[in-house]
């Protein structure tokens, strides 16, 4: 990240991608522009509260080997009444049957709209950035899987390699339809992302005789070096490294067991590379900001 060619080059490579976008709204006769901009928004929210829905699915049932993401129906988990579409509905749905089950009266988690409602603003979010670009799948994907990892951490503290290997993949091959991370940079990603954490888990383990991270955060960062290139790594690390610590402190005050005191790291990893991928730009300018003050 330090010195001022990568600032060019990422200035140049961002620009295109914004003259992409201009490109293809120009094509749009200008009456027609801010209609199918607030559509093509409408949908995206939409369709990523539907996926949010798929995504909840994914959370319960993915960790445990014996139950499949597809079959059978979704159910209310307490008395396994298949629910009706109506009762299907992402987050309207919840606020209808007022957060129980139609059947049984049980209050159903607060998980289920939360997932939906963070995946459609992620969806927003991701089409007001990039727009109608190739990229976009592939970011949406990775978006899901990063919101799918941080609920199954923080639940059972594992994260799933049925999410993570696939995604070191998919990440690599995005670069080709990136013109922000060349397939250079996501391989270096890989490796580096994959390294450095490594390095550190073995070091802490050295150091204490205790295991500190699990392989599944090391196989998190080099799905994220992939998608994101390692431009992305040093920023993932110090900022999931700073809010891990300080909700590891607040843990430790709370729970009274000091350095006993074991919380998820793939959460901070997940919601640092959600903040690189839409933020980026921001991130690189207070950085050499940073550097040109600095001296």
């Amino acid at each position: 990240m330090v010195g001022l060619p990568y600032q060019s080059g990422y200035n140049n490579r961002h620009s295109l991608l914004i003259q992409g976008n201009i490109i293809l709204q120009q094509s749009t006769p200008d009456t027609d522009i801010t209609d199918m901009e607030t559509l093509f928004l409408l949908y995206s929210f939409i369709f990523g509260a539907l996926v949010g829905s798929f995504l909840n699915v994914v959370i319960y049932r993915l960790p445990d080997e014996e139950q499949s993401v597809v079959f059978p129906a979704s159910h209310c988990p307490k008395c396994n009444t298949n629910l009706h579409w109506y009762e299907n509905i992402p987050i309207l749905s919840y606020i209808a049957l007022r957060g129980k089950c139609r059947t049984c009266k049980v209050p159903i988690s607060l998980q289920y709209p939360v997932v939906e409602l963070c995946m459609a603003l992620l969806s927003l979010a991701l089409y007001h950035r990039v727009g109608l670009s190739l990229i976009l799948p592939f970011h949406f994907l990775f978006l899901a899987g990063l919101l799918a990892i941080i609920f199954i951490d923080i639940h059972l503290q594992i994260i799933p390699d049925k999410i993570s290997l696939p995604g070191i993949l998919v990440g690599f091959i995005s670069s080709f339809f990136n013109p922000l991370v060349s397939w250079q940079e996501a391989g270096l990603g890989i490796l580096l992302g994959g390294g450095v954490l490594y390095a550190v888990a073995a070091g802490y383990a050295l150091l204490t005789g205790r295991d500190g991270m699990g392989g599944g955060d090391i196989k998190l960062l080099a799905m994220i070096g992939a998608f994101l290139g390692y431009q992305c790594l040093l920023f993932v690390i110090f900022f999931s490294s700073l809010t891990g610590s300080l909700v590891g402190l607040a843990a430790m005050f709370r729970q009274r067991k000091g350095g006993q005191t074991r919380i998820p790291f793939g959460p901070f990893l997940s919601l640092a590379a959600m903040a690189w991928l839409f933020f980026q730009q921001d991130i690189l300018t207070l950085w050499f900001w940073y550097l040109s003050v600095s001296g």
